[in-house]
């Protein structure tokens, strides 16, 4: 199977990578830096320099990928902060927040999707229960719940045009992660072995997916019940 995961030089990403590799598969994966470029190395991944919040290292992504068919692609690549409703955010706090979580996902996607449509695969957009609108009783990681609701619309409304992938969002749980913190009760190889066991079940052969069909899961393979 050939894998590809954009954000894989640490945290859940990297795991993902090593799961993969692990199983067989042939992996691609970005890394923004030198140090996370190694990592995917040291690992046996095919390494590729891209971060996702600058719009011109993501413009060359389909020139990169020409010619690949995707059974699998990953969007992890994201960031974090914990602001509240209580003051408003600064204009680089939320441009930060945006470029990462929703723009590099929409400049990726049309990017990424042709080759995962050529293998009639699946493509994986991490997101959060924090997208939730229905529910939240707390403003804490306001611009991040903004960003991960944007992310979730995103993804649905692009599913019509590439019919033959299948898009699917899912909510990793709260990881061990320098992001989740120490305090996380979920490791990431327990939330990547759920991930995998959960997009594996939702494979289908299914040609023609449409918005609707764009499931909102949890790393178990549970639905939300809202959006």
């Amino acid at each position: 199977m050939n894998v590809f995961v954009i954000g894989a030089s640490r945290g859940i990403g990297l795991e993902v990578v090593r799961q993969h590799l692990e199983a067989g598969d042939r992996v691609i994966a970005t890394a923004r830096d030198d140090a996370g470029l190694q990592r995917l190395r040291d690992l046996g991944a095919q390494a590729m320099k891209l971060d996702v919040a600058d719009p011109a290292s993501v413009s060359g992504l389909s020139w990169a990928l020409d010619g690949e068919k995707l059974d699998l692609a990953y969007y992890v690549a994201g960031v974090f902060s914990t602001e509240d409703a209580q003051s408003p955010p600064t204009q680089q706090a939320f441009d930060s927040m945006m470029h990462a979580n929703v723009l590099g996902a929409m400049q990726a996607l049309p990017q990424v999707a042709p080759w995962v449509q050529e293998a009639q695969g699946q493509f994986v957009f991490l997101t959060s229960d924090f997208a939730q609108i229905g529910g939240v009783e707390s403003s804490r990681g306001w611009v991040y719940h903004v960003s991960k609701a944007a992310l979730n619309m995103a993804v649905v409304a692009a599913q019509p045009d590439y019919p033959k992938a299948q898009f699917l969002l899912i909510h990793p749980g709260w990881v061990r992660t320098e992001m989740g913190t120490p305090d996380a009760p979920l490791l990431p190889e327990e939330s990547v072995a759920a991930i995998r066991a959960t997009v594996a079940a939702r494979k289908t052969g299914k040609v023609g997916f449409v918005c609707s069909d764009v499931p909102y899961l949890r790393w178990d393979g549970t639905p939300f019940s809202s959006w």
